[in-house]
């Protein structure tokens, strides 16, 4: 078997729930919701002037870079898409800290909130498609921001692995020293890339269709995650129990 159609099988494998799985279905959704920060990501730094509103260590590196001068880049956009960020954490922490024993119902309340704020950024975005001005800029870094420290926050507590839905550095390590060059058991290639494909297609959206496009996308993907999870919450399934 060639490397291509074994890195393909891995990927193809990785988002198929195994049935004998004790996250059951949570990684498909997982890696749903890491596509959805690829397209919030797209947007915002493409559109809302060199700011990420779901990879904060990037935020953070801006500001530094803004702090000393360098031209192109808000500190002032780094500092609220930071801030609000830390904001969604907390929400998510009381989400967490009230469904610690039902992932299903934690997982349900988590997207329902995302997907609030996401439609309303989808609602300021569409108001101005070609040119988002600063107001409308900030309101959109804000929802956008607070719906990603919401998800991230539930990614942790939830911790299905490989699967943090933002973070990158130790996930590219992981894909290095997991495979087979490293003598690992596998890279799980399929959940590595979900981000790189979400940050791809919005970026394709943004650049050819219009700002809203990709936040479009987005809504639709968390609606889909928020209804699977409302409806399994009402089975009691076995995987939802942490």
């Amino acid at each position: 078997m060639s490397s291509l159609s074994t890195a393909w099988w891995e990927a193809t494998a990785t988002l198929r729930p195994r049935p004998d799985s004790a996250d059951g279905p949570l990684p498909p959704l997982l890696l749903t919701l890491t596509v959805v920060t690829g397209l919030v990501d797209a947007t915002s730094y493409l559109k809302l002037g060199h700011v990420f509103v779901a990879n904060m260590t990037g935020n953070v590196v801006f500001l530094g870079f803004g702090i000393a001068g360098a031209g192109g880049i808000s500190v002032w956009a780094s500092l609220t898409a930071i801030g609000s960020f830390l904001v969604g954490g907390v929400v998510g922490g009381r989400i967490g800290a009230r469904w610690t024993s039902d992932r299903a119902r934690h997982l349900t309340l988590t997207t329902s909130a995302e997907l609030l704020l996401v439609a309303a950024a989808l609602v300021v975005a569409a108001l101005s498609p070609h040119h988002i001005g600063t107001a409308s800029r900030y309101a959109v870094i804000v929802l956008l921001a607070v719906a990603m420290g919401v998800q991230n926050t539930a990614a942790r507590k939830l911790a299905v692995p490989d699967l943090t839905t933002t973070v990158l550095t130790m996930t590219l390590t992981g894909l290095a020293a997991d495979s087979a060059l490293a003598a690992g058991h596998g890279s799980k290639l399929g959940r590595r890339a979900a981000m790189l494909l979400g940050a791809l297609i919005g970026g394709l959206l943004v650049l050819k269709v219009d700002n809203p496009a990709p936040l479009a996308l987005a809504t639709a993907l968390l609606a889909i995650v928020s209804l699977f999870t409302f409806r399994a919450s009402r089975s009691k399934p076995a995987w939802a129990d942490a």
